[in-house]
């Protein structure tokens, strides 16, 4: 099997995002709405998901990978892939700066499944000096607090 894996009685998933968004429909009533509700805030938090999966996630991974991972491995970071991922990561923080600006979180007003889907990789970057590129943007840095000081994030983080 995949890991990670999730069973709810006789239903089985893998992949992790599949997973989050399937506890967030099924027990939508217990705990904190992580969805948007409404049309136009699905969309724009379907949106935010894409751009999590598809822009942050490959190139913040990348960085964690050759910054943190590769030690553990007896490996040498490769400074030139990191430095390549963080023009790329500055980029993707540079949109996010402004979508902070606009409103708490990236999706909405509302902590939601695209600010939760951040906190594993961020967790891992904070370590590293590539944690600059989050507190040069006032906005991403008071987010990057308030999602991974939350009580759930806290629990959760090894």
């Amino acid at each position: 099997g995949k890991v990670p894996a999730f069973e709810d009685g006789d239903f089985k998933l893998f992949e992790s995002r599949a997973i989050t968004q399937y506890i967030a429909h099924e027990y939508a009533d217990k705990g904190n709405q992580l969805l948007s509700l409404g049309s136009k805030n699905m969309a724009i938090l379907a949106m935010g998901m894409e751009i999590e999966a598809h822009e942050f996630d490959p190139v913040a991974s990348k960085i964690g990978w050759e910054r943190t991972f590769k030690h553990s491995f007896g490996l040498t970071t490769d400074q030139a892939v990191v430095d390549a991922e963080e023009v790329k990561l500055a980029k993707v923080l540079d949109n996010y700066e402004v979508r902070l600006g606009e409103s708490k979180y990236l999706s909405c007003e509302q902590f939601t499944l695209v600010d939760l889907h951040h906190i594993p990789v961020i967790q891992y970057l904070l370590d590293t000096p590539t944690k600059k590129l989050f507190d040069e943007r006032p906005h991403v840095s008071a987010w990057v607090t308030d999602i991974t000081s939350r009580p759930s994030s806290q629990k959760v983080i090894l």
